[in-house]
């Protein structure tokens, strides 16, 4: 059972503890720098993820929409102790209903490095599609979020 707590003052430090591999530090700001941004940037919403009662990882996304018309994800990670147990999907999805119920919400992006294929086979699984966008050394891919008609 995945579920999402917001950070918060007793688990902000354990959250900081989490650790990626040696080969995924290289595409991903350590939480810690998520952690202190969310508090100077209101828009962003952290969360922990929980694995049962364990903290498995760490996400955060943006609440206002930004480049490409989209409310952006900053980070998604998942400890190295519980990668490869479909955590980092069902947190995602967890996330992604999440946004959904923001205002106005269009469409969920999210930027990662082009040699991360966990990422990239994470974010196509659920349908997220790369439409050549780039920003730097990251690509952004884009999931549409179906629109209901508006009642009149």
């Amino acid at each position: 059972m995945v579920t999402l707590t917001e950070i918060n003052a007793d688990n902000w430090y354990e959250c900081c503890q989490l650790q990626l591999t040696k080969e995924q530090e290289a595409y991903m700001e350590p939480n810690a720098v998520s952690i202190a941004q969310s508090k100077f940037q209101p828009s962003l919403k952290a969360y922990a993820i929980y694995h049962y009662k364990q903290m498995a990882g760490f996400l955060m996304f943006n609440s206002e929409p930004e480049e490409l018309g989209g409310h952006w994800v900053y980070r998604i990670m998942i400890d190295q102790a519980f990668q490869g147990k479909g955590i980092g999907k069902q947190a995602t999805s967890l996330m992604i209903a999440e946004m959904e119920k923001l205002p106005g919400v269009k469409n969920i992006v999210v930027g990662y490095h082009p040699d991360n294929m966990g990422a990239h086979r994470l974010y196509k699984s659920l349908g997220f599609v790369d439409h050549g966008d780039r920003f730097g050394k990251e690509m952004a891919v884009v999931k549409p979020l179906k629109t209901l008609p508006r009642v009149k």
